[in-house]
């Protein structure tokens, strides 16, 4: 199962756990069995030391890369960066992406089919967090064979889980990389979240979350997601892509209807949004980041790393990213060079806003790229054979 190559088409598998043993979550409830939807690209080596795991951000799934078929439309959502060649070099690495507990892409959330009452959970789904979703990756790696993984990556929410995992099993990860991340959200950061959730509690659909055999809360969802894409995009770069161009010609009109690119554009992915995305996953996946905090149980965030100080770190951030401006990824690192970890830290250039993870292709495919040649020199890693 785990030594599967990738060539470009990708299947997306399960694994089950928890069934005679609930797994324990932070909020002092349990939870079981539990499903991971998840996908692997290339293959391991011989010792199963060249696993590198993904981690996704909020509206992300476990299809990274490739496509499921020959009718897909769009590849997964860092095709650019992980394949032969690319950053994510399958040649080389295994690499290995899961769906979040909590998620509506195959892996156990409120949309699930509660077993003891054979109804979907709804809000009777318990609080997770992301020490919980960390919990339950670990099960799969464990199940895959791994006992140490290469690294850890991902941006934004994935980055959030890069630094839990650090944290968490530092014993079992050589390098973490958490990209456009930070350490806890701020308070302006759960303001935006609130006004999401608020906007779907608003939908006459959503029935106390409820609503899984009738009308869907879509547009409280839709609305949800048009706030939160906002913040994932830069002023810059609306000037760039929208201007004030409109999409009926040059005139005004008070009808309230689309008159703008840029309205277009919101209400374009909002409604996509609401084909892939459960609105009660939305609403524990945003409470997951807003609890999210590594100083819980510590003095300072320095303290949450003194058991990772041996980890390599690679600490990214965006010039753009007001979302999670820079400061976010100083205190980040300022906490690793206190506790004397090896850590590297890029704040790149760029107008794309918090999204520049997944668009600035080309540097981050030579920015990763050498930051894992470097752990293979120095961990000596015995890479597949062609």
């Amino acid at each position: 199962m785990a030594k599967a190559s990738w060539n470009g088409y990708v299947k997306r598998r399960y694994f089950t756990f928890g069934e005679d043993e609930p797994m324990p979550l932070d909020s002092g409830e349990t939870l079981g069995p539990i499903t991971l939807a998840y996908e692997t690209y290339g293959r391991l080596n011989e010792d199963h030391s060249n696993a590198i795991l993904i981690l996704h951000a909020l509206s992300g799934d476990a299809h990274a890369a490739g496509y499921h078929s020959p009718v897909d439309k769009q590849p997964g959502w860092w095709d650019d960066c992980l394949g032969p060649g690319k950053a994510f070099d399958t040649r080389k690495y295994f690499v290995i992406c899961s769906n979040v507990i909590g998620g509506c892409q195959g892996s156990t959330g409120p949309g699930s089919v509660n077993p003891q009452t054979g109804r979907p959970y709804g809000l009777s789904f318990p609080v997770v967090t992301i020490g919980d979703m960390v919990r339950a990756q670990s099960r799969l790696i464990d199940a895959l064979g791994i006992e140490k993984l290469l690294a850890v990556v991902g941006g934004s929410m994935g980055g959030m889980q890069v630094l839990q995992w650090a944290a968490s099993y530092p014993e079992r990860v050589r390098a973490a990389i958490p990209i456009a991340a930070t350490a806890r959200h701020s308070p302006m950061l759960i303001a935006f979240s609130e006004v999401g959730r608020q906007a779907i509690f608003a939908d006459p659909n959503w029935n106390g979350g409820d609503y899984y055999n009738g009308p869907r809360p879509d547009t409280g969802l839709a609305l949800a997601r048009m706030i939160g894409h906002i913040t994932y995009l830069s002023e810059e770069s609306m000037h760039q892509k929208f201007g004030r161009r409109l999409e009926t010609g040059e005139h005004f009109g008070y009808d309230f209807e689309v008159d703008f690119a840029i309205e277009s554009y919101l209400h374009y992915n909002g409604s996509r949004f609401t084909e892939r995305f459960d609105a009660n996953s939305y609403l524990y996946v945003t409470k997951s980041m807003d609890y999210f905090d590594l100083c819980n149980g510590y003095d300072n965030l320095a303290a949450a790393f003194a058991n990772s100080s041996r980890l390599t770190y690679l600490v990214v951030s965006f010039t753009s990213d007001w979302l999670y401006p820079v400061y976010h990824s100083k205190e980040i690192v300022s906490a690793l060079t206190a506790v004397g970890a090896d850590v590297s830290y890029c704040h790149l250039q760029s107008s794309w806003g918090h999204d520049a993870f997944l668009l600035e292709v080309e540097t981050m495919t030579r920015l990763l790229s050498d930051f894992l040649d470097r752990l293979v020199a120095e961990h000596a890693i015995r890479l597949p054979e062609e």
